[in-house]
């Protein structure tokens, strides 16, 4: 016996049988896992040969979705997961403190309270992830609301500030999750039919860039920094078109990356250093946006 995947004209899915394994009979032979068919064989399709299919389906079954969605254009917003709201750092620093109180000897303790300060004062960043994915998703609904969707790694901290911003303001926003051991779990912002789940950072790049009008930053990590750097070299080499790439805090980022020495060095250029801006505040960063691109319309 055998079941048909049903179709409609808006999505047309070709009339290929598939077997319905409950009535199959139960034989060593259909035991097997020979079998098994190949697009229902986990093992078959984890299996380092099919590598390139994996990529192609964790391709095609994202940008899929969104086309259907009627995703144009995107607004990326990167920045460390470990920046919480500012209610919850400051619960955090509190705990810490309490703790180092209770053993002040403590040089563990210590640095944890040390730490805690840090983030307690970073914390402010969440809530300016979360203004400008608010202001950013109100103009796209005052214009083309399929344009200018915000999208995260879908994480907690900046990436929940950003998705939650995009939902206050009654928005759709993109999470792109990555399996890896810890922060893995898409926060309760993203818009549930836009959330999707990634095995190959490869390709989870290339979905942040395929419809990027605009690249912005907070204060971030390794993976910060991964994204933010491949994205200027992708600028830099041609390989994608330039776009608005804005960097939340001048005073961090400049602490963290002294990119002045790399135009001293000549390891990069002029226009190379010009391809980013410092901004500090969400209205300031909307506006470089919007005039970049009427100034592009306007060419």
């Amino acid at each position: 016996m055998t079941k048909s995947i049903p179709s409609d004209d808006a999505s047309p899915i070709s009339q290929e049988d598939f077997i319905d394994e409950k009535s199959l009979p139960d034989t060593a032979q259909t035991r097997s896992p020979s079998f098994r068919p190949a697009y229902a064989d986990r093992d078959f399709l984890l299996r380092d040969e099919l590598r390139p299919m994996r990529f192609q389906l964790e391709l095609l079954k994202p940008e899929l979705i969104q086309q259907e969605q009627g995703i144009e254009s995107t607004i990326v917003v990167f920045g460390s997961t470990r920046i919480p709201d500012p209610a919850v750092a400051k619960e955090d620093l509190q705990r810490a403190k309490d703790a180092l109180d209770r053993k002040p000897d403590d040089a563990s303790l210590r640095q944890a309270f040390e730490t805690a300060s840090k983030i307690h004062d970073k914390s402010t960043y969440y809530e300016l992830a979360r203004e400008f994915s608010r202001l950013a998703t109100e103009q796209s609904l005052n214009g083309n609301a399929h344009s200018a969707i915000i999208v995260t790694g879908s994480g907690p901290g900046i990436m929940e500030a950003a998705n939650r911003g995009a939902f206050e303001a009654g928005g759709k926003s993109i999470g792109l999750n990555i399996i890896i051991p810890r922060e893995q779990y898409p926060n309760a912002y993203v818009t549930p039919e836009l959330c999707f789940q990634f095995q190959y950072f490869a390709l989870r790049k290339m979905h942040f860039l395929l419809r990027a009008v605009a690249l912005v930053v907070f204060p971030g990590g390794y993976g910060t920094l991964d994204e933010l750097f491949e994205t200027l070299t992708l600028i830099q080499t041609k390989k994608m078109r330039p776009l608005p790439v804005l960097l939340f805090g001048k005073e961090y980022w400049e602490r963290i990356i002294n990119f002045e020495a790399l135009l001293e060095e000549g390891a990069i250029d002029q226009a190379d250093y010009e391809l980013f801006q410092f901004v500090d505040a969400p209205e300031e960063a909307w506006s470089i946006i919007r005039s970049h691109y009427t100034q592009a319309d306007a060419e």
